[in-house]
């Protein structure tokens, strides 16, 4: 398993954002749900997001980008970065 950065950058309106926020959300918990994301939320300032994920593969990561409402509707720009991580708390879900 690797983890990947999913850093996410709008190209929109916040208003075209904010119309699909919920259709995204949605798309959120059931990748939450299907155990491929472990947190997500919007960045300071609110120009786009980050996720973090658990992923077999990188083909895995952008097929499950490919579902997010705001890539369908062309609202966000996505750069993925996979990395191993070799420190990290013990109870953390590698």
């Amino acid at each position: 398993m690797s983890l990947f950065v999913i850093d996410l950058h709008y190209t929109a309106d916040l208003r075209e954002i904010d119309a699909l926020a919920e259709e995204h959300r949605s798309y959120l918990r059931d990748q939450y749900e299907a155990s491929l994301l472990l947190a997500s939320g919007p960045k300071l300032p609110r120009t786009g997001g980050v996720i973090l994920a658990r992923a077999a593969d990188r083909v895995e990561v952008d097929l499950a980008i490919n579902e997010d409402p705001f890539k369908s509707a062309g609202v966000a720009e996505y750069t993925v970065t996979e990395f191993k991580p070799v420190m990290h708390p013990r109870n953390f879900p590698i």
